[in-house]
């Protein structure tokens, strides 16, 4: 009788024989290059399906499959949309794929949602491209939405759990974007106006940079052209610092304390001594190519501010949470849009006066719709008369009064006439409401939230609007931005002989309605501080 080893021999010999046998009957034989070399012609062929012993272990060889085997069978599968795709995230999925989500970089070529929210609250969902910029899908908001076409239309990136926003630049991919969000967070595009996007190109050198904070003007001691300077900025062969102090939270602790800050060419520092800008005291910050500039919307609530003019280096890293934000804050709002122009300019350079270029390109080749008449100097204007055959020019001051007298009156009868119902209609529904059908007319809303509204569209001279009077309820007021502040200024109605007018003089000068008022002072500045330019407006999608 054998021993034990002999048994498991034989045992493991009658396995094999049965394998091998099982494997002869079943037709498997070895892939190609794995064992003996097989003909063509005997691929397919084996004993009748009779003679197969299914009781019998089958023995297969361990084969990797190639790509080229994968590839046509996942091709072949029906392309079924995924009723629940928040549900399950298969990876080869042909609808999750093309989802936002903070899953990677997007696919070229496959077509992406985005959600876009108006400031009324309302949403539309667009399917674009991964390559679609901003500046495009703003051009397919204004065009589904009817509004008005020029380039103050934005996109603004905006994370409600962290009250930050910013304004996207016109060359940034949307997609890009929305795949850093994290999932879950309260994040969104938010389609409205920006007056302020491009006004660095526009302004004056001493309204945007004061010379206290460009080193280049210190040095020199004397002030620079505005084009000059922003001509600096984009060439990073001279590229001035922006200096000044700012408040800086502590990571650690939830301290303000006040540094003195320096922007270069190779990112943000500070000084641990005063105003010292020795390379011992200077201490590095934040690096502008790796982050976004955001501004902080509720800083006085969310992370204690001094001011309400904070801002934010948020570093591409960090994707959600507080922890890894670089919290600063200014003394005032031209102090904080200096250093937000600052950055701009640093981080984009060319890229961003092309951007303007293209803006002004496009407005270009549609004259009609530019938004606001173009500004003209009072000394390129003069006196005419045309009441004869041909026009004259006036020399005499006191005849360019009289003439000026005369316009005035005849252009108020004119509007007046214009405007202005019958006498049995004066108190209809129709013209105490002729107002609300204007884009610039924005009903009971309050003073906070129309310093906010005003605030989010751009601190810019002549931004205005219109609304209802809460402390006089038959009144009006127009508020008006005018050196980055918001003033307000009451308007009341009066009646004389049975005729309605409205007035902002105590009756001095008077309109008909607010159409003619508002007109008028597009026109002419009258007791303003400046004309208005810019009304803001509300697009519902």
């Amino acid at each position: 009788m054998p021993g034990p080893a002999g048994g498991r021999q034989e045992a493991a010999s009658a396995a094999d024989d049965a394998m091998d046998g099982g494997a002869q009957q079943s037709g498997i034989r070895d892939p190609p290059g794995v064992g003996s070399v097989e003909q063509e012609g005997d691929v397919g062929e084996g004993p009748p399906a009779t003679d197969l012993r299914r009781s019998q272990p089958l023995f297969i060889h361990s084969t990797s499959r190639t790509v080229s085997e994968e590839e046509p069978r996942a091709s072949s599968l029906p392309n079924i949309p995924n009723p629940f795709p928040e549900l399950c995230s298969p990876s080869n999925s042909p609808i999750l794929s093309s989802l936002p989500g903070g899953q990677g970089p997007p696919r070229e070529g496959a077509c992406h949602l985005v959600k876009v929210f108006s400031e009324d609250g309302s949403c539309r969902s667009l399917e674009v491209s991964a390559g679609t910029t901003a500046r495009q899908l703003c051009e397919m908001l204004v065009q589904r939405t009817h509004a008005l076409h020029d380039h103050s239309w934005a996109l603004v990136e905006l994370h409600q759990h962290l009250a930050l926003e910013r304004c996207l630049e016109d060359h940034e991919s949307v997609v890009e974007v929305q795949s850093a969000w994290p999932l879950g967070a309260d994040s969104r595009f938010v389609f409205r106006k920006n007056f302020a996007k491009y006004e660095l190109f526009k302004s004056s050198a001493q309204s945007l940079f004061p010379e206290v904070m460009v080193s280049s003007c210190l040095e020199a001691n004397k002030s620079m052209a505005h084009s000059e300077l922003i001509q600096n900025f984009l060439n990073s062969g001279s590229c001035p610092e922006v200096q000044g102090f700012l408040q800086l939270r502590e990571a650690s602790r939830k301290v303000w304390k006040r540094f003195y800050f320096s922007l270069r060419r190779s990112g943000l520092y500070y000084s641990t001594k005063g105003t010292s800008k020795d390379p011992r005291h200077l201490q590095y910050f934040a690096d502008l190519t790796e982050s976004n500039i955001y501004y902080v919307t509720q800083g006085k609530k969310h992370y204690g501010t001094p001011t309400e003019f904070g801002f934010c280096i948020k570093p591409y890293k960090v994707r959600s949470g507080v922890k890894g934000l670089k919290l600063l804050c200014s003394e005032d709002e031209q102090s904080r849009t200096c250093w937000m122009a600052a950055f701009r300019l640093f981080k984009y350079g060319m890229q961003l006066y092309r951007n303007y270029q293209q803006a002004q390109a496009r407005l270009s080749q549609h004259p009609w719709i530019t938004p606001t008449p173009l500004s003209v100097s009072d000394s390129a204007l003069v006196a005419m008369d045309f009441s004869g055959c041909t026009g004259r020019v006036i020399e005499n001051p006191s005849e360019v009064l009289t003439a000026v007298l005369e316009e005035a009156q005849a252009w108020r009868k004119k509007t007046t006439h214009r405007y202005s119902l019958p006498a049995a209609c004066q108190s209809s529904p129709l013209s105490a409401a002729i107002h609300r059908t204007q884009p610039w007319f924005h009903g009971r809303i309050s003073r906070e939230d129309t310093q906010q509204l005003i605030g989010r569209q751009g601190l810019v001279d002549g931004v205005f609007l219109v609304r209802e009077s809460q402390r006089n309820p038959k009144g009006f007021v127009l508020s008006l931005c005018h050196l980055q502040k918001v003033k307000h200024y009451l308007i009341l109605p009066s009646e004389e002989e049975g005729q309605l007018y409205f007035t902002m003089d105590d009756g001095q000068t008077r309109f008909a309605d607010l159409i003619q008022l508002v007109e008028f002072h597009q026109i002419n500045r009258g007791i303003l501080p400046c004309k208005l330019r810019h009304y803001c407006t509300c697009v519902a999608l």
